[in-house]
């Protein structure tokens, strides 16, 4: 069988879908737009006036091109899977379908955050994560998967209670701020990482003034690799995640904290509603944080039962989406 996964891959998750194709001995292949930019400064002034005056996104042009081009030296595919729909315009999507009898894609974000309703009518399938538009459009439902390697909680040393990482915004960092404020009321050992332009450090410091932001606080512009995130994880008892405006389902963060045995704080009421919730585990906390419990952090993670830790694993993913 051959397949090939198309996506953008800023954050490098997609990868972990063609390992685990490869893994079942399938013939697998990821054409991976985020790679393709502008090879210097003059391309990148062309553009720029290309946008403004044409209304045209070099850029964005090349890009699928590129997959295109990919495809057509990887010749007919089984089964085609494109993430992140709405950087491709419709006719390369038409262009795409005519390498495959079964065209799926599986999105990210809900339809209120990245409205792609005008491309969906291409795709044999379609899988969601965000209920209200699986309601709502009849989406196949499906979750984000585990991709990180099983490690027991008893093979790690936390030397943390909470670990947050997020890129800036305001609407999450309003939150945060409370949520500083009960941690340090509950003498609780905590870190949280902004990842921004370096104009926001300034912005950042004004969320936090009167607080002893050195302490806790790390800004950085440089995003964190996959590699590195579960080092700054394994440092913590729990992980913070906070849902972002439009989002009605569960981020990666969740699934990652399943692979390493970290228990989770959140805003997202509807984790409650999965076979994996256990209140031991995971931490629902109102608008205020006042019902936050230093007790949370001092009872020990309870295992999830195997059946059900496999479901989210990147292995059944594939078996659902692919149909192995």
């Amino acid at each position: 069988m051959k397949i090939c996964v198309i996506s953008y891959d800023f954050w490098d998750y997609d990868k972990h879908i063609v390992e685990a194709l490869c893994r079942k001995g399938i013939d697998a292949h990821h054409i991976r737009i985020s790679k393709i930019s502008h090879s210097n400064f003059n391309e990148r002034a062309v553009n720029a006036l290309s946008k403004t005056f044409l209304k045209k996104n070099l850029k964005k042009e090349k890009r699928q091109k590129y997959v295109l081009d990919s495809l057509k030296k990887l010749g007919p595919q089984d089964q085609i899977l494109v993430l992140n729909p709405d950087t491709f315009d419709l006719s390369t999507l038409n262009n795409i379908k005519k390498y495959t009898d079964r065209l799926i894609t599986y999105l990210y974000d809900s339809l209120e955050r990245v409205p792609v309703e005008d491309k969906l009518h291409v795709f044999d399938k379609v899988f969601s994560f965000d209920k209200v538009d699986i309601e709502k459009h009849s989406f196949e439902k499906l979750t984000n998967y585990i991709y990180l390697p099983y490690t027991p909680a008893a093979l790690q040393k936390p030397e943390m209670d909470l670990f947050y990482i997020t890129s800036y915004d305001n609407k999450r960092l309003s939150f945060i701020k409370l949520m500083v404020k009960k941690l340090m009321d509950l003498n609780l050992k905590f870190q949280i990482m902004v990842i921004g332009k370096k104009t926001w450090k300034h912005k950042l410091k004004n969320v936090f003034i009167n607080l002893p932001e050195n302490l806790f606080l790390i800004f950085r512009m440089k995003k964190v690799s996959h590699e590195e995130l579960p080092n700054y994880y394994k440092g913590s008892k729990a992980l913070l995640d906070l849902m972002r405006e439009g989002q009605y389902g569960l981020s990666f963060r969740v699934f990652e904290a399943m692979a390493l045995e970290k228990k989770i704080v959140t805003d997202n009421e509807s984790i409650k509603n999965y076979d994996f919730y256990n209140p031991k585990n995971i931490a629902v906390v109102n608008h205020t944080c006042s019902d936050l419990d230093q007790s949370f952090f001092e009872t020990p993670y309870e295992k999830i039962p195997e059946e059900i830790y496999y479901k989210y694993t990147i292995e059944n993913w594939v078996d659902k989406v692919f149909d192995i």
